[in-house]
């Protein structure tokens, strides 16, 4: 042995292996550890999600309706505002609506009214075609009929007949046409009317479709997706009975005049202009008729017949129609060929006033 050497060959060994070996085990654990926990939370936060994604969903749908309502509730107030106002006036509002867009809906509902205007005749008007009419004095007064509709004014004699007369006109039935027939002394005898009036319609993206509320004549009716059409809130049709033993039958229609898109966004400014209301009846009426057909769908003319004939149908179930005051069939009890009044002999007054606005972007 080499003096001043170090003898490598029986020295003991240093766990130099073992060392590192606890230190791999050691890193692996703390990535194991970490790849847990990061699977941990990602599998609790999916699980919440999933968990609170249908109440989020629901809660936004909420929210949009509520956006929706509440935009159907401004637009009917600013439309009441303009209606009453005089030709020309008008005003501009922006409403902020969310996931909604608004259109207009044209000829969503037909109403036909028409009432004697004195009790010495009964005169019965009937639609032949669009350009025809049946006149039908029963005690044989009538001598005139006067024809009005948008720009045209038609006027002609009627034979003296009990039986029924036809008068051929060149007025449009498309929005609005009203006759009037006139007494030997030109006085007004009996008056029928037919207008056809335009809505709006309010869409609503939920999250299974589309919410729609459709503002139609002072009516509401709304759709959820999936479901049927539900009339929220119906025409003004009221009937009244004074202190006096007076009656008083009102009718408002509410005739929106506008085209294609009003608008979508978060901000859309809306711009409402009257164009004139008219009065169509005013005083005393007999043998009132009055009918209305919505197009919107099959099922809202039901629901407004339903409405109207509720006390009828209570009275007619108890037998005690021989009493009753209010809305009445006209002839079918369904109310499928109109309505009238049963007024037992007390005087009617009948009020018929039309609101027309024009509503643009």
């Amino acid at each position: 042995m080499i003096r001043g050497c170090v003898s490598l060959v029986n020295r003991p060994s240093v766990p130099f292996a073992s060392h590192r070996r606890v230190q791999d085990e050691r890193a692996v654990s703390e990535v194991l550890g970490v790849v847990m926990l990061l699977a941990m939370v990602i599998t609790i936060m999916g699980g919440v999600w999933i968990f609170l994604n249908p109440y989020l969903s629901d809660f936004e749908d909420n929210t949009n309706w509520n956006s929706a309502t509440g935009i159907a509730e401004r637009i009917e107030d600013r439309l009441e505002v303009a209606g009453n106002a005089p030709e020309g006036t008008g005003f501009r509002n922006t409403l902020a609506i969310q996931s909604t867009a608004i259109r207009s809906v044209q000829n969503i509902e037909h109403w036909t009214i028409a009432a004697d205007l004195t009790d010495g005749e009964r005169i019965v008007i009937r639609q032949v075609n669009d350009t025809t009419f049946g006149v039908q004095a029963a005690n044989e007064t009538a001598r005139s009929v006067r024809v009005e509709s948008p720009g045209v004014v038609y006027e002609q004699q009627l034979p003296v007949s009990h039986l029924e007369v036809f008068v051929t006109h060149n007025a449009s039935t498309s929005h609005w046409i009203s006759l009037t027939v006139y007494g030997a002394d030109n006085e007004p005898l009996h008056r029928y009317v037919s207008w056809t009036v335009s809505g709006l319609q309010i869409t609503t993206s939920l999250g299974q479709g589309e919410h729609q509320i459709v503002l139609m004549n002072n009516a509401r009716a709304e759709r959820f997706p999936n479901e049927a059409w539900e009339v929220s809130a119906m025409p003004l049709v009221e009937f009244d009975r004074m202190a006096n033993d007076e009656l008083r039958l009102s009718i408002l229609l509410t005739d929106i005049i506008a085209n294609g898109s009003i608008g979508s966004g978060s901000n859309v400014g809306m711009q409402f202009v009257s164009q004139g209301p008219l009065t169509l009846f005013s005083g005393r009426a007999y043998n009132v008729n009055f009918n209305v057909h919505n197009a919107l769908h099959d099922v809202i003319s039901p629901q407004y017949h339903n409405n109207w004939l509720a006390d009828y149908t209570i009275e007619r179930s108890a037998g005690t129609l021989d009493t009753f005051i209010g809305f009445s069939p006209y002839e079918r009890a369904s109310g499928a060929d109109g309505f009238s009044v049963s007024s037992q002999e007390f005087p009617l007054y009948f009020e018929v006033d039309v609101q027309r606005v024009e509503v643009s972007s």
